[in-house]
């Protein structure tokens, strides 16, 4: 019996090795093969979506994109694929923990910045003053946009998390109340809704962060 809500998200199974956290490499097995000649479906809607996504970052990103794009999709199918095995039962969601996304997010921004700083020191200290903000807010929007700047990878981690913990809360909830009454089949109808809502959560959830990490890329590139 759970003690609270919360302890379904728990990624502790040993007190020796959480062997929750393999969800996130379980997914590689899954994936198609892209060796036969003729591919099969999967792989063909695969293809479709890298494609289209390529074009999209690209178009965000601008002529000097060298390989970024790349990085975005894998980072993209990623997050969809822990987003979509953590749906399925008995499997540990690893994007709802801030240890997965912060993860994700903070070596990724951090770079960005190191590179910025290092290469175009000139260009960083252009882009903390909009265009034509009055001398007297200067200050001011340089303190504004330094912390907009800093609280970003952290913005991007508990969107992530806290999207993913919302949906499956609700579903716990939805679970505890089941019993032999009237109410059951109504509750079995709001599940079911409620996963597919979950599944086009996890697609979208995905997407925003990859394009916002695309979107802190471009402002360098």
């Amino acid at each position: 019996m759970m003690t609270n809500l919360f302890s379904t998200f728990d990624p502790a199974t040993t007190n020796t090795l959480s062997m929750n956290w393999l969800s996130m490499v379980t997914i590689i097995i899954m994936l198609p093969m892209t060796y036969w000649l003729m591919p099969n479906r999967i792989n063909t809607v695969m293809m479709m979506v890298t494609k289209k996504l390529n074009t999209e970052f690209k178009t965000l990103l601008g002529p000097n994109s060298k390989g970024m794009t790349l990085m975005m999709i894998s980072l993209f199918m990623f997050i969809l694929m822990n987003n979509i095995m953590g749906l399925l039962p008995y499997i540990f969601t690893s994007s709802s923990h801030m240890t997965f996304t912060l993860t994700l997010a903070l070596p990724m921004w951090l770079s960005l910045m190191l590179y910025g700083w290092i290469n175009k020191t000139n260009h960083m200290f252009a882009h903390m003053i909009p265009t034509g903000t009055p001398m007297m807010l200067m200050p001011f929007m340089a303190i504004i946009e330094t912390m907009s700047n800093i609280i970003r990878p952290g913005a991007l981690a508990v969107r992530l998390m806290a999207n993913m913990i919302a949906g499956h809360l609700l579903m716990s909830l939805l679970g505890n109340n089941l019993q032999a009454n009237m109410m059951m089949p109504m509750i079995i109808m709001i599940q079911m809704m409620l996963m597919l809502f979950e599944v086009a959560v996890a697609v979208i959830q995905s997407y925003v962060f990859s394009v916002l990490m695309t979107l802190y890329t471009s402002e360098l590139t």
